[in-house]
């Protein structure tokens, strides 16, 4: 194994962490795998909490040895919208990849939802010192409608419910559509357009969830969004073209959205490549970007939950999202509330377990409170991943 073990290959932690009183197998999307029973929100603890066979407990188990550290502890930091596999220009090698997951893992993020990817990295995941991922398969796009070699482009539109039941079979139990993207066809009037029509996104959706998948979108423009509610999709990326009306349809359906500042911050750069050439879009990406902090708090107000992503891969650097958190300082969050909504919130949507008695040993330790200082989760003291420790400032001392 590529990561360091303890020489006795326990962990006893003392001090403040994230705890849910509720079995493992407790987890899902709001209820406890399907039992219909309501969820308890995870809680800080103070007390000691134990690491041995991979799992967590707050029991010592007898006849055991186990080496100490202090500080706060979470469940592993969750990135929903994380490219490994994937770099600027497309697909990326297997040592890529690997330093991709090993800078991800390295902040604290322990779970991945790889939101597309055009080569298979399914392989990471039997490797135990590398982050879980969820694959979502590759991106569903039209050609010349997303970036070159990103995705798999479907010539004509109506094999994308096809497609989306044959990609269902790739993913763990996600799809991932491109929603809309820049027409050039129109010239200087060019702008983001929709690449599917309502009947076939409806069609689409139906077929992922008809193979017990769900379906999250790509989408930047306004004009995207109402055939995407009405499609019953399951999860929106960016949004930024999101009105007042559908933020309030998005919370009234429980949709949430991955905001990805830190590639939103970028939109002004993308209006001024596009120029004098493109320049309608030019205005929309303009616009977009000036009023995004706006934008994502009210999605907050609205009660349209967020989801922790980077969009890593393509245009920003793996293991960025610390600086990504950070920035929803902006929209009025607390950094309690980044960090409930950056660990067991996301995996409560993922159906994923948080720390809780007997679930996977996925933790992060740190050396002050992230409740009173949020910088501190881009300096993680010890990075414990299916109950061995691979990375953190403190690893090489235990």
């Amino acid at each position: 194994m590529g990561g360091v073990g303890f020489m006795s290959g326990h962990l006893k932690f003392t001090g403040s962490f994230l705890w849910r009183d509720s079995p493992a197998g407790d987890t899902g999307n709001g209820n406890d795998g399907g039992s219909g029973k309501a969820l308890l929100p995870a809680t800080w603890v103070d007390g000691s909490l134990y690491v041995h066979h991979g799992v967590v407990s707050r029991h010592p188990e007898a006849g055991l040895t186990y080496r100490e550290i202090r500080g706060w502890a979470v469940p592993g930091l969750v990135d929903v919208h994380c490219h490994v596999g994937l770099g600027s220009s497309g697909p990326v090698d297997r040592d890529t990849q690997e330093a991709q997951a090993r800078a991800d893992r390295d902040v604290g993020v322990l779970l991945i939802r790889d939101c597309g990817a055009p080569v298979d990295t399914r392989w990471i995941n039997e490797r135990p010192e590398l982050p879980r991922i969820i694959h979502c398969g590759a991106h569903l796009a039209r050609p010349k409608r997303y970036l070159r070699y990103f995705g798999l482009e479907l010539e004509n539109p109506h094999d994308l419910p096809a497609e989306v039941a044959r990609q269902t079979a790739r993913g763990d139990g996600w799809v991932k559509i491109v929603g809309d993207w820049i027409d050039r066809a129109d010239g200087a009037d060019s702008d983001l357009r929709p690449l599917w029509d309502g009947r076939i996104l409806r069609d689409a959706v139906q077929a992922a969830h008809e193979h017990g998948a769900r379906v999250t979108v790509h989408t930047f423009a306004r004009a995207t969004i109402d055939d995407l509610l009405d499609a019953g999709v399951d999860c929106i990326e960016h949004g930024t073209g999101m009105d007042s009306d559908h933020i309030a349809e998005a919370a009234r359906r429980g949709v949430p959205v991955t905001p990805t500042m830190l590639q939103i911050a970028r939109f002004a750069d993308f209006a001024a490549q596009a120029g004098a050439k493109y320049p309608v879009y030019a205005a929309t990406m303009s616009a977009m970007h000036q009023r995004n902090i706006e934008h994502q708090a009210s999605l907050l107000a609205a009660g349209v939950q967020l989801l922790p992503g980077t969009d890593a891969g393509g245009y920003q650097a793996h293991g960025s999202l610390p600086t990504e958190l950070a920035r929803w300082l902006n929209l009025g969050l607390r950094p309690a509330e980044i960090v409930d909504l950056a660990t067991w919130r996301a995996r409560d949507f993922l159906g994923v377990p948080v720390l809780s008695e007997g679930a996977p040993a996925d933790l992060v330790v740190y050396p002050c409170d992230p409740r009173a200082d949020i910088a501190v989760l881009a300096r993680p003291a010890l990075v414990v991943l299916r109950g061995e420790p691979v990375a953190g400032a403190r690893v090489t001392e235990l």
